[in-house]
């Protein structure tokens, strides 16, 4: 099998397909960021990169392109989501869409896949009237520990929805062996809190959108959503980059992460009861779940103490990669900053495997 991958990124179609055994004979990659392209490259150095996708043109002779028997592309979104400004086909990032169209025109694939964000209607049925199909919105929720719903425009046929394998953010989180006692006297200076201050909701968790309220904190069952539990005081900007969720349920869709204290947070602990040393009163924590917690790096910073009832982390770009379902440690090539941009801008693997799979069903093995 051949197959051109439009804005390639981390190459995440490729794990997919070397995941499902399906034989790559070629694997034509297109991608401008130089990290993603090193992150490929350090997995899977037989890709064959292209460059920029405007270049690219199926009779180019300097190309030497075979017959593609697969096309697959993610082209890129920030115009048409609903947490963007919603240029949509005036954004000249969403208008690379149309490379996508005409290159599905020049090479005539057996099989296609385009994957987007949830958009208005509209232009949903533009694209589905130049790809000749319409989409199947499944959420990355179905099978991992990420709420991420997104839409697969694709001529593979039989498309269901994955099953349901009830993984929430506990699942995936990295376990680290916690002190709770000596990691808080590390975080406070002169009895006080040194780090990051939490607002509590009233003692419950609410999902993103505070409508739907859980019980007390402590008392999660699974969920399918991201549940909320507190608000972190000391980051500026909007409210959404101060969301602090229980690892009880869901994270937030990830995006490109690219600094500004984007990356998802998640409750580690709450504290119980207080103990004494040296005659004066201390704070007990009380970590959950499982007496453990975790740390991004070995930085103690990246593990932050917070006032009255709330220790919260960002969550680790290992942690995103399993979000993604991506193998361990797959970016580890690239800065941390760059690990969780191209994370955010990847694909979730289990669900583009859910998909490729009937390819091989279809062709037995080809």
């Amino acid at each position: 099998m051949n197959v051109l991958s439009l804005f390639d990124g981390m190459s995440c179609g490729q794990i997919a397909l070397d995941q499902l055994g399906i034989k790559v004979d070629n694997y034509f990659a297109s991608e401008i960021d130089k990290y993603a392209i090193q992150v490929t490259k350090e997995n899977y150095p037989n890709t064959i990169h292209l460059g920029n996708v405007t270049n690219i043109y199926a009779q180019d002779k300097r190309l030497n392109l075979p017959k593609i028997d697969l096309l697959l592309g993610g082209s890129p979104c920030q115009g048409f989501s609903f947490a963007g400004k919603q240029l949509n086909f005036d954004d000249p990032r969403s208008a690379l869409f149309f490379e996508f169209v005409r290159l599905l025109k020049e090479t005539n694939p057996k099989y296609f896949l385009l994957e987007n964000v949830k958009m208005k209607q509209e232009y949903q049925d533009i694209i589905s009237e130049h790809l000749g199909v319409t989409p199947i919105t499944i959420n990355s929720s179905l099978v991992s520990a990420q709420n991420r719903v997104r839409l697969y425009w694709t001529n593979i046929p039989n498309i269901t929805q994955p099953e349901e394998r009830g993984i929430v953010l506990k699942d995936i989180l990295e376990d680290i062996e916690f002190h709770p006692i000596t990691q808080y006297l590390k975080n406070t200076f002169h009895g006080k809190p040194r780090g990051d201050l939490v607002k509590d909701i009233d003692g419950k968790s609410s999902t993103l959108c505070a409508t739907m309220w859980k019980g007390q904190i402590g008392t999660f069952i699974k969920t399918d959503k991201p549940i909320q539990v507190g608000m972190a005081d000391n980051i500026n900007g909007h409210d959404i980059l101060k969301r602090i969720y229980s690892p009880e349920g869901k994270s937030p869709t990830l995006n490109s992460m690219g600094g500004g204290n984007r990356e998802p947070k998640i409750e580690c602990g709450a504290f119980r009861g207080r103990y004494e040393e040296d005659g004066s009163t201390k704070q007990q924590l009380e970590i959950r779940p499982d007496d453990k917690t975790n740390s991004l790096t070995t930085v103690q910073k990246d593990n932050v103490v917070v006032k009255d009832k709330m220790y919260y982390r960002k969550i680790t770009p290992l942690e995103c990669e399993r979000l993604q379902t991506v193998p361990d440690n797959y970016t580890a090539s690239v800065s941390k900053t760059q690990r969780y941009k191209m994370l955010g801008n990847g694909w979730t693997v289990e669900i583009i495997k859910h998909i490729l799979k009937n390819i091989k069903e279809t062709d037995h093995g080809a």
